[in-house]
C-alpha cells in the first residue's frame, strides 16, 4: 500500500497550477488513502460525463474499480488528481500498454491515458493542465507516446488532445476516435503551454485588481490601525464595487460608513477580494473563512512571516499551502497593497493614503512597502499617474512574474516599473521580460545586490555588471536607484522611444549646455555641439530652436536646458507652452528638459496633478520621506530626494508595513478626492489637448541624459530583436542518449554537485557534437614516451594539477615536442621546476593547429538562470574581466554578438595583419553548448578551456562538466506555481 508518507511516493510530482479562469488547483498523485475522495468525486460527475469516460452507462464505481484507481506503482500505472479544498475536481491516469493494446508485460514506451473532469469545473482548463503534468510524469518513466480512445461526441476532450501541440495521429476505429500523441516536446507544444500560462496568470492578477466586491477583515472599532486605514482608502478612492468591513466584535451596522459584519459568512453576498489585517496567529482562521466563502484572492497586510526569521518562514509556507488549497491567489504577506485606477474599478486596497494616484500609463510593482510609497509620491508630484500598483511584500505567491504576465496585454499599461530584491524564477523572469519588453518598456531597479547575513534574499555568483548585462539582453532597462526608476519611467511614459543616439542640446546657459554635452559622451550618446540661445532668449526663441532641432534629420532627441530669468514665475508658463507647442508639431522625437531652480517650469511642463493632491499626500505619508514639508518643497522644485537616492539595496527595515498586532497611528479621515488625470502623450490618462503635450523635466543634466540614454539603448534593443534569431537544430545531437547517461551518472549522487570524470565528460559532450581532444596520463617519463607513440608526434606535455591547470604563464605547458629526446628533456625540466609527477599530474596530448586560445563556460546562476560566457584565455583577460555573457538558450544572433562583444575581439578578426580565425565554427560550438545546458538542467556547469580557434576549425583541449539533480520543477517543465 502506498500513501503520501511512503518513501515510494513521488512527492516531486505535486504542483499548484493556475487555471484558465485565474483560480488555482493542486495536482498530486493519487494514493490508497483517496478512496473516499474518489467515490465522492465520481458521485458529482454527470451521467453524460461518465458515459464519455467508460463508453457505457456507469452510475457508480465498484469496490474493484476504486481499488484499481487508487493503487498505483507510479511507474507502469499512475494516477493524478486535481484538487481544490482537498477534494477531487478531476483525475487522469495512464496504464503502460504493449503493442497489442493490453497491459504491458515487458518493456514498452506507450501508455493509454484517460481523463475525467467534474462537470462544474469543465471549461476551466483543468484537463489541459493535467495533460501537461501526466505527460511530464510519463516521460520521466520512459513513456514516449500516449494512446487515447474518445467518443466522437466528446468534442471537449478531443480538443484537449488536438490543441496540446504534440505531434499526433488520429483515426476512427470501432466507433471511437483513436488518438496517438508523441510526448516529445515540440516548439508548438511549448508555445501552446506558455500561451496558456500567460492567459491563466494574467487572469489571476486581473481578478485581484478588478474585484466586484471587497471585504476588509480586521477593521478595529476605534478606526485605528492597518485594517481601518485600508478600509478608509478603499472607501475614499471611490471603489465601484461592494465594500464590507469584518470585525468579530462589531456591535453596529456601520464602521466608518461601511457595512460591517462579525464574520465573513454573515455578509450573505459574494466577496471577490479579501484584505486581511489581523495578527499573524489569526490569519489562518481568516483564510479558512475566505476559502469557505468562495473568495477569489487575498491581500494579506499582516506581518510576522518570512521577514521575521525561520519561524515566520514556516508560518509563511503554511499560509501559501492553505491559500492554494482553496484555489485562491495571495498578495503578501507583509504586503502594502494594490491599486487599480481604471475608471470602472478605482480600487485602492493599499496603505497609501487617499488621494490615490491619477489614472496614467505606468504600471508599478514593488516588493517593498517603503519603496512603494516613495515611488507613488514621487510619480504623483511629477504629474504622472498609474494604471496599476502592486506592492507584494514577501511575494509568497503572486510575484513580479505574474504581474508581467498581466501587463503584457494590459492595454492600460504602456510602461512597467519594478523594484525587485530577487528574481524568483530567474529563467522565467528573463523569458517574460524579453517578451514584454518587445511591446512596452520594462524598467527594473534591483536591490539585494550585496546580501547581508541572515537576509532572506539569495545573492548571485556573477558580478553585478554581468547581471545587468544579462537583464539588458532580455530587454530590461536596469537602473541603480529608485530615483532613476522614476526618471526613466517619466520619459518613456510621455515621450516616443528615440530612433537613435544623436542628441541636440540647446538652452539659455552655455555652461549647462556643456555639462549636458559631457554627460551625453559619458553615456555613449552622440551629442551635437550645444546651441546657446543666451540668457536673453525668450519663450518664442526656445520654440523656434526646439522646432528646428526636431525637424532636423540629424537629430534623434532634443535636450533643452534652462536657467531662471529675473522674473521666473512670469515666464515659466509661457516657456512651458512654447516647448509643448514645438514638441506637438514634431511628435516623433522625444524632448527632455534640464532646469536649474525653475520649479514653476517643472510644474507647468508636467501638467501636474492639482497641488492640493500632492500636499494632502505629503501630509499623510509616514516618515518614509525626510519630512512632508521639506520633501514637498524639494519635489515640487524637481529636485526630489528619494529615500534611497544612492544605489538600491535590500537592507532596509525587515518589515515595510506596520505589523497589525501593533496598531498604526490613525490616518485622518479625508473626503473623497478625484485628482485630474495626468495629461500628455502616451502617458496621460486622458486624451491630450492640442499643444499640451507633457514633457519630463530634470533638475540635473546627468539625470536627464541618463534617462535619455536608457531610452536610446532600449530603442536599439527593440530594433535588434525585430530580426528574431534562431536556436538551430543539429541533426547529430543525441538528446535522449544524454538524458540516459545523466540519469545513470546521478543515480548515486546526493544533493551535492558532482564533477564528472574525464571519460564521462567527453562522452556527454560528444553526444552534442562537442569533441574534446584526447589526453593520455604521463606519471613518468617512460609513460609520456609511450603516450606520444600512441598519439603521434608532435605532442604537448602539460600539467593538470588544479593550481597549475590552464596556467601556461607558470611554465606548466611544453608545446611542439617532435622527438622522444625533446619529450624526455621537457619532462625532466617540468618536474624539476614545478614538483613531483604525482603533484603535477602531467598528461600528453596531440598538437593542434595554432590559433587564438579562448574560454567558453556555462553556469547556472541563482540571479540570472543559465548563462553562456565567452572570453579569450589568459591572465590579461581574466584580470580585466573581459568576458561576455548571454542567456541560455542562445540564438544564432546571440552567438555571433557574443564573440564580438569582448574588448579583445579584434584578435579573432585579423588584428594587425594576422589571419582571421574560424568564427563560424566558434559560433557553432557556443550554440551546441547552449543546447546541452538548455536541454538538460542536470548540467549545472561546463568549462571548455582552452578552445583553440584556428583559421579553419577549432580544438577543445580540456573540458570540465559539473552535474546535480535538477529542481523538481523548472521553467521547461509543465506549468506550475513556485513550491514551498
Amino acid at each position: 500500500m502506498t500513501t503520501a508518507s511512503d518513501p515510494s511516493y513521488p512527492d516531486h510530482w505535486e504542483a499548484d497550477v493556475v487555471l484558465r479562469d485565474g483560480g488555482t488547483a493542486r495536482i498530486r498523485p493519487i494514493t490508497t488513502a483517496d478512496a473516499g475522495r474518489l467515490v465522492s468525486f465520481y458521485e458529482q460527475v454527470s451521467d453524460e460525463s461518465k458515459y464519455y469516460r467508460f463508453f457505457a452507462p456507469y452510475p457508480r464505481l465498484s469496490d474493484r474499480d476504486v481499488h484499481r484507481f487508487t493503487h498505483h506503482d507510479y511507474v507502469d500505472r499512475v494516477g493524478l488528481a486535481a484538487t481544490i479544498g482537498g477534494e477531487f475536481i478531476a483525475t487522469v491516469r495512464y496504464d503502460r500498454i504493449g503493442a497489442d493494446g493490453r497491459s504491458a508485460t515487458g518493456p514498452s514506451d506507450e501508455a493509454e491515458v484517460a481523463f475525467l473532469v467534474q462537470d462544474a469545473h469543465q471549461g476551466r482548463g483543468v484537463a489541459s493542465a493535467l495533460l501537461e503534468h501526466i505527460g511530464a510524469v510519463a516521460r520521466e518513466r520512459g513513456i514516449r507516446r500516449f494512446a487515447a480512445e474518445v467518443l466522437p461526441a466528446n468534442g471537449k476532450m478531443i480538443k484537449v488532445f488536438t490543441d496540446a501541440g504534440y505531434q499526433q495521429k488520429r483515426s476512427f476505429e470501432d466507433g471511437s476516435v483513436h488518438l496517438t500523441l508523441d510526448l516529445e516536446p515540440t516548439a508548438e507544444s511549448l508555445a501552446v503551454q506558455r500561451a496558456r500560462e500567460q492567459r491563466a496568470e494574467a487572469r489571476s492578477v486581473q481578478r485581484l485588481l478588478s474585484p466586484g466586491s471587497v471585504a476588509v477583515i480586521g477593521v478595529s472599532r476605534s478606526l485605528a490601525g492597518v485594517g481601518a486605514a485600508a478600509l478608509r482608502n478603499l472607501r475614499d478612492s471611490g471603489f465601484h464595487g461592494h465594500l464590507y468591513a469584518v470585525n468579530e466584535a462589531v456591535t453596529r451596522d456601520l464602521l466608518d460608513g461601511v457595512r460591517a459584519y462579525p464574520t465573513l459568512g454573515a455578509v450573505g453576498a459574494p466577496v471577490d477580494l479579501a484584505v486581511i489585517a489581523v495578527p499573524a496567529d489569526r490569519v489562518p482562521d481568516a483564510v479558512a473563512a475566505c476559502g469557505e466563502h468562495g473568495v477569489q484572492g487575498l491581500v494579506v497586510l499582516s506581518a510576522g512571516y518570512g521577514e521575521s526569521g525561520a519561524e515566520g518562514m514556516a508560518r509563511q509556507r503554511e499560509l501559501v499551502r492553505q491559500v492554494r488549497s482553496y484555489g485562491m491567489r495571495l498578495i503578501g504577506p507583509n504586503a502594502f497593497g494594490v491599486i487599480n485606477t481604471a475608471p470602472e474599478v478605482e480600487l485602492n486596497a493599499s496603505l497609501a493614503p487617499a488621494p490615490a494616484p491619477a489614472r496614467g500609463r505606468i504600471g508599478l510593482f514593488t516588493q517593498s512597502g517603503a519603496i512603494g510609497i516613495a515611488l507613488l509620491s514621487g510619480l504623483l508630484r511629477r504629474g504622472e499617474g498609474l494604471s496599476s500598483f502592486v506592492s507584494a511584500g514577501n511575494r509568497a505567491d503572486v510575484s513580479g512574474n505574474d504581474i508581467l504576465q498581466y501587463w503584457y496585454d494590459d492595454e492600460a499599461t504602456d510602461v512597467a516599473l519594478m523594484y525587485l530584491e530577487t528574481l524568483g524564477n530567474p529563467r522565467k523572469f528573463t523569458r517574460l521580460a524579453r517578451r514584454t519588453a518587445a511591446v512596452k518598456p520594462v524598467v527594473v531597479a534591483k536591490g539585494g545586490r550585496h546580501t547581508p547575513a541572515g537576509h532572506v534574499v539569495p545573492g548571485t555568483r556573477l558580478p553585478e555588471a554581468t547581471v545587468s548585462e544579462l537583464l539588458r539582453q532580455a530587454g530590461v532597462i536596469r537602473v541603480d536607484t529608485v530615483t532613476e526608476l522614476v526618471d526613466v519611467g517619466l520619459l518613456l511614459a510621455s515621450q516616443p522611444v528615440p530612433a537613435g543616439p544623436r542628441v541636440a542640446i540647446l538652452g539659455n546657459s552655455e555652461s549647462l549646455g556643456v555639462l549636458t554635452y559631457d554627460a551625453c559622451l559619458t553615456e555613449g550618446l552622440r551629442p551635437l555641439p550645444p546651441l546657446d540661445l543666451t540668457t536673453a532668449a525668450s519663450p518664442e526663441d526656445f520654440r523656434r530652436a526646439v522646432s528646428a532641432a526636431l525637424a532636423s534629420p540629424d537629430t534623434d532627441v532634443v535636450v533643452v536646458t534652462a536657467i531662471p530669468w529675473v522674473s521666473e514665475h512670469a515666464l515659466a508658463d509661457d516657456l512651458a507652452e512654447a516647448l509643448r507647442a514645438a514638441a506637438a508639431a514634431h511628435p516623433g522625437k522625444p524632448v527632455a528638459v534640464v532646469h536649474v531652480e525653475l520649479g514653476a517650469l517643472a510644474e507647468a511642463l508636467s501638467a501636474a496633478t492639482a497641488p492640493a493632491a500632492a500636499a494632502d499626500l505629503a501630509d499623510a505619508l509616514p516618515a518614509v520621506l525626510p519630512t512632508p514639508a521639506t520633501a514637498l518643497a524639494a519635489l515640487a522644485a524637481g529636485s526630489e530626494a528619494m529615500p534611497d537616492a544612492g544605489p538600491v539595496s535590500g537592507t532596509g527595515p525587515v518589515s515595510d508595513t506596520v505589523p497589525v498586532s501593533r496598531p498604526a497611528a490613525p490616518v485622518p479621515p479625508a473626503a473623497p478626492f478625484r485628482p485630474e488625470p495626468a495629461r500628455g502623450g502616451a502617458g496621460g490618462g486622458a486624451a491630450p489637448a492640442p499643444g499640451t503635450a507633457r514633457i519630463p523635466s530634470y533638475p540635473a543634466a546627468e539625470r536627464a541624459v541618463k534617462a535619455v540614454a536608457e531610452a536610446v539603448r532600449y530603442g536599439q534593443w527593440r530594433r535588434a530583436v525585430a530580426e528574431v534569431g534562431q536556436v538551430p537544430e543539429f541533426e547529430d545531437i543525441d538528446e535522449s542518449g544524454a538524458a540516459g547517461q545523466l540519469s545513470r551518472l546521478l543515480a548515486g549522487v546526493g544533493e551535492e554537485v558532482a564533477t564528472l570524470d574525464d571519460p564521462d565528460a567527453r562522452e556527454l559532450l560528444a553526444r552534442y557534437g562537442i569533441r574534446v581532444l584526447s589526453t593520455l596520463p604521463a606519471p613518468s617519463a617512460d609513460a609520456a614516451v609511450r603516450a606520444a607513440a600512441v598519439l603521434g608526434y608532435p605532442v604537448a606535455l602539460k600539467t593538470t594539477a588544479p593550481h597549475l591547470r590552464h596556467r601556461a604563464d607558470l611554465g606548466g605547458v611544453r608545446l611542439d615536442l617532435t622527438t622522444e629526446a625533446e619529450l624526455r628533456r621537457s619532462y625532466e625540466e617540468l618536474t624539476h621546476a614545478l614538483g613531483k609527477p604525482q603533484e603535477l599530474l602531467p598528461v600528453v596530448q596531440s598538437m593542434v593547429p595554432r590559433g587564438v586560445d579562448t574560454v567558453i563556460r556555462s553556469v547556472i546562476d541563482p540571479a540570472a538562470g543559465a548563462v553562456l560566457s565567452f572570453g579569450l584565455s589568459g591572465v590579461a583577460s581574466e584580470l580585466l574581466g573581459d568576458t561576455a555573457h548571454r542567456l541560455v538558450p542562445a540564438t544564432d544572433r546571440d552567438a555571433a554578438s557574443l564573440i564580438r562583444s569582448i574588448r579583445t575581439a579584434p584578435l579573432l578578426f585579423g588584428w594587425r595583419g594576422s589571419d582571421p580565425v574560424d568564427t563560424p565554427a566558434l559560433e557553432e560550438l557556443l550554440l551546441r553548448l547552449s543546447r546541452l545546458v538548455d536541454d538538460h538542467p542536470e548540467v549545472v556547469g561546463v568549462a571548455l578551456e582552452p578552445v583553440v580557434v584556428a583559421t579553419e576549425g577549432l580544438s577543445v583541449l580540456s573540458a570540465t562538466v559539473r552535474v546535480a539533480h535538477p529542481p523538481a520543477r523548472g521553467d521547461l517543465g509543465p506549468r506550475t506555481l513556485p513550491s514551498y
